[in-house]
């Protein structure tokens, strides 16, 4: 390993081994000469004269490529394609001139990206249902806490630890959907020509266009799609990249959102994530717990984000048929953003499956505030035992805000009922009745049990533990 060149941390710190691999050289050039493979032999099965023993040499050598071979020719050639059609005739010296028969570039790196972005989009998919599985489990396990809720980061009605979970779990339920559809959508680009006509192999079959159909119906098949695209220029439309990072990108708002969320409720103490015996969190200052996982998938979620809208101006500024000026930048951008969103979710599921709740924490916070928000109830019940209600609502706020002051002040607890329980207004009043934490959160255990069953059941049924949703890798 070279400590003197800059490494991308996307590879070497953040993103899973799997996801390096399916995006590694070695897997796209394999792929490329599983395309020329795919191509010949259903060329042979049209008619062209292309003999068994071609297609076994090419067979023999889809993987054993000569790296250096590679280089010498793309540096004499400039050009990467061409370097590995001339590597791979090097290896099949009989099959060499059936190589890439009227094919252009864009049939081996277009297709090939579809292929990589569909076993990409499987395994991404894969990651969302086990954080989806890990926070449905933690929203099972804390239904009926109740804990403070927030509006505008201000405390707010209560809500339940379960119910908060079920909001980061729908977001990523919702994206799942997405993933799904964007998936299941994907084509392969197919056999089209250097500006999407398939003139070159009308002309290889003669005019033949029932031939020249049925090639492309074939390769498709091989490479596992149920088709092609209905029409391309010289490569697929570039919307399909931006609508797949689009995808991701909703991923990324989702970690982002909940990873936030998690950070706020750190500094409050009610949560913290998994934080290991010998962890350091701060050179300084020993006795910190950063979140720094979750700052982590924050920081991660922005650069995710950010590439949807390189995608989008990727697929706005191309020229009639084509132009190059998306290559370099795709290179880049489809393997680091999934490079990225894999980081995240596995981030967010080692959160998310080691987070610590501290109930005690959670309860006295929410004790502080309490007072305040039961005397709605508090006056109706004032009221209904025969008192003034404008008298009484008059008396409550100007208990409030005193209560309110003295904890500005410094005050350790909020004393709103006992300067209440001091009112002869409220003496008919049952106040330790009025501020029970349960009768504040509404429906959220239901909601929680309704959520488990309406949505997250039918997405475990369907991918299993673990959230197994790669398809198996084309070989």
């Amino acid at each position: 390993m070279s400590h003197q060149e800059y490494e991308n941390p996307l590879t070497s710190r953040y993103a899973s081994e799997e996801m390096r691999r399916l995006f590694g050289a070695q897997r796209k050039f394999s792929t490329w000469r599983r395309l020329w493979l795919a191509l010949a032999t259903a060329q042979k099965q049209l008619g062209l004269p292309i003999s068994d023993a071609q297609l076994a040499e090419m067979r023999a050598h889809l993987d054993d490529i000569d790296w250096d071979a590679a280089a010498a020719h793309e540096r004499r050639l400039r050009h990467d394609v061409m370097a590995h059609v001339h590597t791979f005739g090097d290896n099949c010296p009989t099959a060499r001139a059936i190589i890439h028969l009227g094919a252009t570039s864009c049939f081996v790196t277009d297709n090939t990206d579809l292929i990589l972005m569909r076993e990409a989009l499987g395994l991404v998919i894969g990651r969302v249902v086990s954080v989806i599985d890990a926070l449905a489990s933690l929203a099972a396990r804390y239904r009926d806490l109740p804990c403070l809720g927030y509006t505008h980061y201000q405390p707010a009605q209560p809500t339940t630890v379960g119910k908060r979970a079920c909001l980061w779990a729908y977001d990523l339920a919702l994206d799942l959907a997405e993933l799904e559809h964007r998936r299941s959508s994907l084509l392969a680009r197919g056999v089209k020509g250097t500006t999407g006509t398939q003139a070159s192999f009308l002309a290889l079959f003669g005019g033949d266009h029932a031939k020249v159909r049925k090639l492309e119906e074939l390769v498709a098949g091989e490479m596992g799609f149920a088709g092609s695209y209905a029409v391309t220029g010289q490569t697929y439309s570039r919307k399909v990249d931006a609508q797949v990072v689009e995808a991701l990108s909703g991923v990324s708002q989702s970690a982002h959102k909940a990873a936030t969320d998690l950070r706020l409720l750190a500094n409050r103490r009610e949560v913290e994530e998994p934080f290991e015996e010998e962890q350091v969190g701060s050179s300084a200052m020993a006795y910190k717990r950063n979140p720094m996982r979750c700052e982590r998938i924050c920081g991660l979620a922005r650069y995710a984000m950010s590439l949807s809208a390189n995608t989008s101006s990727t697929a706005a500024v191309q020229w009639l048929e084509r132009t190059l000026d998306d290559s370099a930048n795709r290179r880049i951008v489809l393997p680091q953003a999934f490079l990225t969103v894999d980081a995240i979710l596995s981030l967010y599921h080692n959160v998310a499956t080691g987070l610590v709740v501290n109930a005690n924490v959670i309860a006295e916070n929410l004790r502080q505030e309490l007072p305040f928000m039961a005397t709605e109830n508090i006056l109706m019940a004032a009221v209904s035992a025969g008192g003034d209600r404008q008298d009484l609502h008059e008396r409550i706020r100007r208990h409030s805000q005193a209560a309110a002051d003295a904890l500005k002040q410094g005050a350790p607890a909020n004393d709103l009922l006992e300067r209440l329980a001091a009112d002869p207004a409220f003496k008919n009043v049952v106040l330790d009745e009025a501020v029970t934490p349960a009768a504040f959160v509404g429906r959220a255990p239901q909601q929680v049990d309704e959520f488990l069953a309406e949505v997250v059941a039918p997405i475990r049924k369907k991918y299993g533990n673990g959230g197994a949703g790669a398809a198996p890798i084309w070989v």
